[in-house]
C-alpha cells in the first residue's frame, strides 16, 4: 500500500446557489479526495471559504482557494520523486503544496 496513490477529482462542481430554473450549473470549485499509504489522512486540506454572499464566486459559488497542480504536485514531486514540475505542468512554478504526502 505505502506505493499506491489514488486521487479523485472532477472539472466541475456545483453551484452552492440555485440558479432562476432552480438547478444548480457548473460550479467553479470542487473536492479533489486523496488516500493511499503515503497520504496523511483523516482531515481536510485546504481552505473553507464560506457560504456568504460576500464570500462567494460571483455571489453565488464556492470560491477556488486550492489549485489542482499543488495537490497532483506533491504527489508527483514526494510520491513519485519527480522534482521537475515545470515538465509535468508548464508554467506552474510556484506550488504550494499542503503537508497531504508523508
Amino acid at each position: 500500500m505505502a506505493d499506491v496513490s489514488v486521487v479523485t477529482m472532477s472539472e466541475f462542481g456545483r453551484t452552492a446557489k440555485e440558479n432562476g430554473n432552480r438547478g444548480t450549473d457548473h460550479g467553479h470549485a470542487n473536492v479533489m479526495f486523496s488516500f493511499g499509504g503515503s497520504i496523511k489522512g483523516g482531515k481536510v486540506y485546504g481552505d473553507w471559504p464560506g457560504l456568504e454572499s460576500e464570500q462567494l464566486y460571483e455571489n453565488r459559488d464556492l470560491n477556488l482557494t486550492t489549485d489542482f497542480r499543488d495537490v497532483l504536485g506533491e504527489l508527483v514531486t514526494r510520491h513519485l520523486g519527480n522534482r521537475e514540475l515545470k515538465t509535468v505542468f508548464p508554467g506552474y512554478d510556484q506550488p504550494r503544496f499542503r503537508g497531504l504526502v508523508a
